[in-house]
């Protein structure tokens, strides 16, 4: 997903994508473990996936007035 479409998505969609992101990679990682894994760069991307997403949702979070 591309830096503009994660502007798109809002706080909580940003929340449960990391969420998502997060378990696909730890079930990659168990899969590498046990077995080989059909493609290795998906561990890569996902991980990748996981810290553009932290990034945005963090830099949104710091936005936002403390209350």
């Amino acid at each position: 997903m591309k830096k503009t479409d994660l502007k798109s998505l809002s706080v909580t969609e940003l929340q449960e994508r990391v969420r998502d992101e997060k378990a696909t990679l730890q079930k990659l990682r168990f899969t590498q473990v046990v077995s080989a894994v059909e493609n290795p760069m998906r561990i890569r991307e996902t991980r990748r996936e996981v810290a553009r997403t932290m990034t945005e949702l963090n830099a949104r979070l710091r936005q936002t007035p403390n209350a």
